[in-house]
C-alpha cells in the first residue's frame, strides 16, 4: 500500500488506508462494473460520492471493492459500492456516474484551457 496511506497522501497522520484511495477503489469498480456495455465514443464520468469508511486497514493489507448497479434515470448510474479487506468489511456507499460522449466531454475540458490561456 505504498503511497496509499493516509499519511502520504495527507488526509490524515497515520499510516492506513487512506479514505481518498478507498474512494478511487470503488470509483474504479463502478467504471468496471459497465465497461463493455457501453455504445462506442460513450464513457462514464463520477459525479457523486457517498461513502461511510468504517474500519482501518493496516500496512500490507489488501483492500478491494465492488459495485452494483443499483439504478438508472436517463444517463445516470447510480451504483452501490463496499470494500472490504481480509479482515472483513472496510466501507460502503453510493456513486453516481453520469454517460457522456467522450469526444464532446474531452472537448469541452479543452475549451476551459483555452479560456485560461494554456
Amino acid at each position: 500500500m505504498v503511497g496509499n496511506t493516509a499519511l502520504e497522501v495527507g488526509s490524515g497522520g497515520v499510516p492506513v488506508f487512506a479514505t481518498p484511495m478507498l474512494v478511487a477503489l470503488m470509483e474504479g469498480a463502478a467504471v468496471r462494473a459497465v465497461q463493455g456495455r457501453l455504445p462506442p465514443g460513450q464513457i462514464t464520468v463520477g459525479t457523486r460520492v457517498e461513502i461511510w469508511h468504517t474500519s482501518a486497514t493496516p500496512l500490507g493489507m489488501t483492500v478491494t471493492a465492488e459495485a452494483h448497479l443499483e439504478q438508472i434515470d436517463g444517463r445516470k448510474l447510480v451504483f452501490r459500492v463496499s470494500a472490504s479487506d481480509s479482515a472483513g468489511p472496510v466501507g460502503h456507499g453510493y456513486h453516481e456516474r453520469f454517460i457522456v460522449d467522450q469526444a464532446k466531454f474531452l472537448a469541452k475540458a479543452g475549451e476551459k484551457q483555452v479560456q485560461c490561456g494554456r
